[in-house]
């Protein structure tokens, strides 16, 4: 088994709780138009999809006119940026993992279905932007997650093979982006469990070392 010498990164709900911000900032956008959607189609059905993504379904599936996409998606970043400025604040337990892991000789990188202007302004927000070797966004890749674009982007950026990085994600579409770039996958359903001891031991299992 190859040693693992990179850790790829979700953003929203693995390094930021920004799962409602989204949901709310969104809701917010689509409400100037009286449309919202629920928090169950939101966690089931958008969970992890960029927004544009979320706006093209919602024209197939409920007819929001395309000629709206772009003003909504606008106002939705401004309402989320809002969000982001008043609740966005370090978190000691991925300050921690992610400078100790630094330290150990990880390559950090963030591949998140967010805009790049949204990472940045979250990382700086958590004190997380400067144990990154880089972060790419739904804009650097033609196709975003679930498609497994952005890792497979990535990886070959780090010039490492997929058997030698580890992938933390939460949701659904990011699993499967993530076990199709053929890296190895830790799987979370809150941030809390994104912190040192947790990631060490994953890749303590990846490589053969807990037995």
């Amino acid at each position: 088994m190859k040693k693992i010498k990179a850790i790829l990164f979700d953003m929203d709900g693995v390094l930021i709780e920004a799962k409602d911000w989204h949901f709310e900032a969104l809701n917010k956008a689509l409400g100037l138009f009286g449309m919202s959607i629920s928090r169950y189609d939101h966690i089931v059905t958008y969970d992890g999809l960029p927004t544009k993504e979320k706006l093209n379904m919602l024209s197939v599936e409920r007819g929001l006119p395309t000629s709206l996409h772009k003003f909504i998606n606008d106002m939705k970043q401004i309402y989320t940026m809002d969000m982001v400025y008043a609740l966005c604040k370090p978190k000691f337990h991925h300050e921690f993992a992610l400078s100790k892991l630094k330290n150990e000789g990880y390559n950090i990188a963030v591949c998140s279905n967010s805009i790049s202007n949204t990472i940045k302004i979250m990382m700086e927000k958590a004190s997380l932007i400067d144990y990154l070797d880089f972060y790419l966004s739904a804009q650097d890749v033609d196709l975003p997650k679930p498609n497994p674009d952005i890792y497979i982007k990535a990886i070959q950026k780090l010039g490492l093979e997929p058997s030698e990085c580890l992938i933390v994600e939460d949701n659904e579409n990011g699993i499967r982006a993530a076990r199709e770039s053929g890296a190895h996958v830790m799987e979370v359903r809150e941030i809390e469990e994104v912190n040192y001891l947790n990631i060490k031991k994953h890749i303590d299992i990846v490589e053969g070392k807990d037995k």
